[in-house]
């Protein structure tokens, strides 16, 4: 599947356990019900995945991240339920994809009235050469 067609799927999913929850929940059970919800429509997601962290390129920490979802072993999605998203909340992001060599991730916010008003999307674009 490609890319942006894959993240509209995920948005569709979290606009689905949205309106069925209502923002207010914890982290927690928005993650399991997106789990859920992501599988019912024939998309593999795995929660909760450890991502090592490397230095030097020797594994230095076995465990020293855990991304909330990867979907399709393609897009890390962040899920937060609160009041408002931080700078730090998109660099965790962001520092994820490039541990993980991803191209594309998703932060999440449910604590919104509106989801849309809660979905960031983040490029894990390559430096620029200089």
């Amino acid at each position: 599947m490609e890319l942006n067609q894959l993240s509209s799927q995920i948005i569709r999913a979290a606009i689905a356990v949205h309106n069925e929850l209502g923002p207010g929940l914890l982290e927690t059970v928005y993650q399991s019900c997106m789990v859920t919800e992501l599988r019912d429509m024939g998309i593999k997601v795995q929660s909760e995945v450890p991502l090592p962290i490397f230095y030097r390129e020797r594994r230095v920490h076995e465990d020293g991240f855990r991304m909330d979802l990867l979907v399709e072993d393609t897009i890390i999605v962040e899920l937060k339920s609160v009041e408002k998203v931080q700078d730090l909340h998109k660099k965790q992001l962001l520092t994820y994809l490039r541990l993980a060599k991803k191209p594309l991730g998703l932060l999440i916010n449910f604590n919104e009235v509106m989801l849309r008003d809660g979905i960031t999307r983040i490029i894990n674009a390559p430096p620029a050469a200089g």
